[in-house]
């Protein structure tokens, strides 16, 4: 008997080649999958806008008339803490930030990473990003998650000596 179903499997074999190419599915990660089973948001349809947070560290992003406001706060202690604004455009899972960093005549340029409800700053820094912080305080690095997508709670964030970092 198994000679004989090993014949039809041949023959059926056979004949498939004689159709026209059958399209294939394209291959799915992981990731994809659980995008489309709905366990984690998809990067490239979720708006970026709202109030990130890991203990004491906080980023806020808020819409503009051009582009989006950013805002960082990081607070270790009273001599080592990082503050500033500035603004962000978004490409796909790319956010390409720029700080205002009036102590550095380089700038605050980077690109950062978005995952939906996440955000990840590169681990290494243009020199110009340590001019918002003082002592050994860093930027560099950076990794929060969503606290809320909320624009009023997000403008809401202030630095240490009160200032609105996602404000106009």
């Amino acid at each position: 008997m198994k000679p004989a179903l090993f014949a039809a499997l041949a023959a059926l074999a056979g004949c498939q080649g004689s159709q026209a190419p059958q399209q294939k599915a394209t291959p799915t990660g992981l990731e994809a999958a659980a995008i489309q089973a709905g366990i984690i948001p998809d990067p490239a349809s979720t708006d970026i806008t709202g109030l990130y947070a890991r203990e004491a560290d906080r980023v806020c992003i808020v819409p503009s008339a051009t582009a989006y406001r950013i805002g960082v706060t990081i607070d270790y202690d009273d001599s080592e803490r990082c503050s500033g604004s500035g603004v962000v455009t978004r490409d796909g899972e790319t956010l390409h930030v720029s700080f205002d960093a009036p102590r550095s005549s380089n700038g605050c340029r980077f690109d950062a990473r978005f995952e939906g409800d996440r955000i990840v700053f590169p681990g290494r820094l243009p020199s110009g990003c340590q001019a918002l912080c003082q002592d050994r305080a860093s930027i560099a690095g950076l990794a929060l998650d969503r606290l809320s997508d909320s624009v009023s709670e997000a403008a809401t964030l202030r630095g240490p000596r009160g200032k609105l970092l996602c404000g106009p």
